[in-house]
């Protein structure tokens, strides 16, 4: 098995919220949405490592590859002062939940995607081109002006998702690939780029879109999360 990369290829990616439609995004029958409330914590934690493990992204941000990691950068990601409450969903069947965004809105009037994934299982439904329009709808609700993202270059489906919505690459990262797992790593741009970050080299590219039906041990910590 060869050693994993030194580094990842990863593109910073930008949009306008002017002009974007307000209309609540229309989910495949028997899909529903789920609006953040604190208890909802762990089940976003929970749906976050469904949608991550195993993929590539876990290899740059190990975090996401274990379910305490997911629940360390959840509540990490909720006790910000730029939490979006508005940019944060889940989405949910009878039987399972199935896909998890979460936003950050800052003062510069950026508003930043967070670990937008849909369970392995119930992809090509148009889940997550739905969980991102519902949560550029939040920043543009909370007065952002743009948002932002990155992600790997090598996702081709989430790069092409992204850039279906509006969105274009202004910068070209490559982040190093960490030698041990430490705290939980931010897996957006924490602000808007400057000027000088900006004029750096645009490439176009593509991405992916995560999410698994829950286990039985999983879907019954979800059920009273819910009930709760």
């Amino acid at each position: 098995m060869p050693p994993p990369p030194a580094y990842v290829k990863r593109f910073r990616m930008e949009a306008s919220l002017r002009g974007l439609d307000p209309r609540v995004p229309r989910l495949p029958a028997g899909f529903y949405w789920l609006a953040w409330r604190q208890e909802l914590c762990e089940v976003h934690a929970l749906v976050k490592y469904r949608c991550f493990v195993g993929e590539p992204d876990t290899v740059l941000f190990p975090t996401l590859g274990h379910l305490d990691g997911c629940r360390a950068l959840m509540r990490l990601i909720a006790s910000r002062p730029a939490f979006c409450p508005g940019a944060t969903w889940l989405i949910a069947r009878h039987d399972a939940v199935v896909g998890t965004v979460q936003g950050l809105a800052d003062s510069s009037k950026f508003g930043a995607i967070q670990n937008l994934g849909v369970v392995a299982d119930f992809r090509g439904l148009g889940l997550g081109e739905a969980l991102l329009a519902r949560a550029l709808a939040g920043f543009a609700a909370a007065g952002m002006r743009h948002a932002m993202l990155e992600v790997t270059a090598a996702n081709g489906p989430a790069v092409k998702l992204y850039r279906r919505a509006g969105f274009r690459s202004v910068q070209t990262l490559y982040k190093p690939v960490p030698v041990t797992e430490s705290e939980p790593e931010e897996t957006s741009p924490p602000g808007p780029l400057s000027d000088a970050e900006r004029g750096s080299k645009k490439v176009s590219a593509n991405d992916c879109d995560p999410l698994a039906p829950l286990s039985a041990s999983e879907r019954g910590r979800t059920t009273r999360a819910l009930s709760d």
